[in-house]
């Protein structure tokens, strides 16, 4: 979230950087367009005299600007206006030159390859403490959790960069924190796990940025971008494969394949490392991808196809997915076919199954703010790729109800299970939002109904509210209330306070 919230302020200062230009030439171009325009409308001159005395006048306007047409931009050093905006973020520590900051930049390195490198670090992250509580018709579960999302970016371009991120306060699913109320014989002790393990360690870049001398005229399409290290690897929004792996992709953007296409973009993909299975280490595990998206005019086109090679327990599989993302009328929607083949003999984490996935969207008539129906279809079992541990599965962009927190042992005490087997269900929600953005809240209905007695059937009802403090704070508050026909027959309820903040 950290990254998101440096990004919006990022596109934000672009977009303001841009009106500011584009009112300098509109000042500028206006009075020539008139006077064109008034020209125009008028005969030409009748003798060869007046066409002179015309063009006269022109060159001595242009000679007023140093020989140069009176719309060029000034040479006059204008600072940025930033009256009524926010101050620039600063990150932890910034060495080099400032990131969203103002003034003159370094002249930078020139490569033997042509490439200028204008280095410069800068350290961030995410820190999230949160208390949640639930009953589970049983026992009361209370408990402290925290999760601190480290990452220092090493920008030597805009495309060429290195990032090495840790996750120092959780490992493998656990954080620290503490039980502070549970069954009998659950340790209640504060439980550390501290840890300088490298979650994100990664070098990405352009092949035609690198090496700009092999193509000095830019025609020959060298633009592959690239990227080596362990890294984040999402595809079909998380649920083909969500996961920090050992991998090396190489990317091409900007295809016209086929024909009727605005635009095409293919990757390959292979993962050595660090690969989970059903959120657990898949031990010498390693994959092979091909991902693909297509921009057609009404709809872009994903088609995603993953081989991974097991060990013994968790076994090989293929992993495809097909999507169609579009705008119909008012209506924002999402179509997703997902499924998992074994190769070999099924294993609880390879196993073959479907997964229907579908998202409907729109913004109700003089508001800002969102109605969403989300639907799946799991036939038999689903499996995905590769899930990091704290992921959870699936089904969790469904809604909040199923998502994963991402933050605590038993932080799905009250949710839908995200799980996608031979399951049907979904959820309705509405978004609003409040002070100018700042505020938001989502009420949301959801269930689920598994084709198996001793999985989740279930219906829930919960309600999420996100509140930001100052430039840095977010304070988010949970409430979910659940009624399980199966296997427990129970009503559960909970919540959980969380309080963020970006660095």
């Amino acid at each position: 979230m950290g990254l998101e919230i440096i990004f919006s302020i990022t596109n934000l200062r672009s977009l303001l950087t841009s009106v500011l230009l584009a009112l300098a030439l509109t000042v500028n171009i206006l009075p020539v367009l008139a006077q064109e325009s008034e020209v125009e409308k008028k005969t030409k001159p009748e003798t060869e005299k007046a066409a002179k005395e015309e063009n006269t006048k022109k060159w001595g306007d242009e000679k007023k600007h140093g020989g140069k047409h009176g719309s060029r931009l000034t040479d006059e050093y204008i600072p940025l206006q930033l009256e009524g905006f926010p101050e620039r973020p600063r990150p932890i520590l910034e060495i080099g030159q400032n990131f969203l900051g103002t003034g003159t930049l370094a002249q930078g390195i020139k490569l033997p390859t042509g490439a200028v490198w204008q280095p410069y670090f800068m350290l961030f992250g995410t820190l999230r403490s949160g208390l949640q509580s639930f009953n589970d018709g049983e026992d009361q579960f209370s408990e402290w959790a925290n999760r601190f999302d480290l990452f220092g970016n090493l920008y030597l371009t805009f495309t060429e960069r290195i990032l090495v991120g840790f996750r120092p306060l959780d490992k493998d699913g656990r954080f620290t924190g503490a039980l502070l109320q549970g069954p009998a014989g659950i340790d209640k002790d504060f439980r550390e796990e501290f840890n300088l393990e490298l979650t994100s360690l990664f070098f990405e870049g352009d092949f035609g940025e690198i090496f700009p001398n092999l193509d000095k005229e830019d025609g020959h399409g060298f633009d592959y971008g690239f990227s080596v290290g362990r890294q984040p690897i999402s595809f079909q929004e998380g649920m083909l494969i969500n996961d920090n792996i050992d991998a090396i992709g190489l990317t091409k953007t900007n295809w016209k394949f086929p024909s009727s296409a605005v635009n095409f973009r293919w990757t390959t993909l292979y993962g050595w490392n660090e690969l989970n299975r059903r959120n657990l280490p898949d031990d010498n595990g390693w994959l092979l991808g091909l991902l693909t998206e297509t921009d057609f005019r009404p709809s872009t086109v994903a088609v995603d196809i993953i081989y991974v090679n097991g060990n013994d327990f968790t076994g090989n599989g293929i992993y495809a997915g097909v999507s169609a993302v579009q705008r119909m009328g008012k209506y924002n929607t999402s179509f997703r076919v997902l499924s998992s083949f074994p190769l070999g003999d099924e294993t609880a984490h390879n196993s073959q199954g479907t997964l229907l996935f579908s998202e409907i969207s729109w913004t109700p008539h003089g508001t800002h703010n969102l109605v969403y129906i989300n639907g799946f279809l799991g036939i038999k079992n689903f499996r995905s790729a590769s899930r990091g541990p704290a992921t959870g599965g699936p089904l969790g962009r469904t809604g909040i109800l199923f998502a994963s927190s991402g933050l605590g042992q038993f932080g799905g005490g009250t949710t839908l299970r995200n799980t996608a087997d031979e399951v049907v269900g979904g959820a309705l929600g509405y978004q609003m939002f409040f002070a100018h953005t700042r505020q938001q809240l989502i009420l949301e209905l959801g269930g689920r109904y598994a084709d198996n007695s001793f999985d989740q059937r279930a219906i829930a009802g919960g309600a999420r509210y996100q509140m930001a403090l100052g430039r840095r704070f977010v304070i988010v508050l949970d409430g979910a209330a659940l009624y399980e026909f199966e296997p427990a027959n129970d009503v559960r309820f909970g919540g959980r306070f969380e309080l963020l903040l970006r660095l």
